[in-house]
C-alpha cells in the first residue's frame, strides 16, 4: 500500500505563485511517475504536468511556461506554479505510480489540496 500525501495549496492573488508538493510512502520498490491533476466545480478532470522517474517531463497546454515539475527526493515531487490565473482555481490532486513486488505496478492518490486564485 502506498500512502500519497500532498501540501501546498491556499489562496493568493492573481500573479502569484504556490509550491505543491506530493510525497508517497509505503510498500514499494520505486516510484515511476508522479502526476499533478486537477478539477474545478462543475469541469472534468484534467492533466496538469507528470514527471517521469527519469526526469522527463510533460504539461499541459493551459499550464506550459508557467508551471514546473520536479523530483525534490527519490518519493517527492514538488510543482512549481507560478503567474497564477483565477482559471488555476481547483483541488489538486497528486497521482503515484509505483512498482511493488513481483513487477507489479500500483496508481494512487492523494486526498487533494485547494488553490484558489483571486482577481
Amino acid at each position: 500500500q502506498v500512502l500519497v500525501v500532498e501540501s501546498g495549496g491556499g489562496s493568493v492573488q492573481a500573479g502569484g505563485s504556490l509550491r505543491l508538493s506530493c510525497g508517497a510512502s509505503g510498500d514499494f520498490w520505486r516510484i515511476d511517475e508522479m502526476s499533478w491533476y486537477r478539477q474545478a466545480p462543475g469541469d472534468q478532470r484534467e492533466l496538469v504536468a507528470t514527471i517521469q522517474r527519469t526526469g522527463t517531463s510533460t504539461y499541459g497546454d493551459s499550464v506550459k511556461g508557467r508551471f514546473t515539475i520536479s523530483w525534490e527526493h527519490a518519493n517527492i515531487a514538488v510543482m512549481q506554479m507560478d503567474s497564477l490565473k483565477p482559471e488555476d482555481t481547483a483541488v489538486y490532486h497528486c497521482e503515484v505510480v509505483s512498482v511493488g513486488r513481483a513487477a507489479a505496478t500500483f496508481r494512487d492518490w492523494g486526498q487533494g489540496t485547494q488553490v484558489t486564485v483571486s482577481s
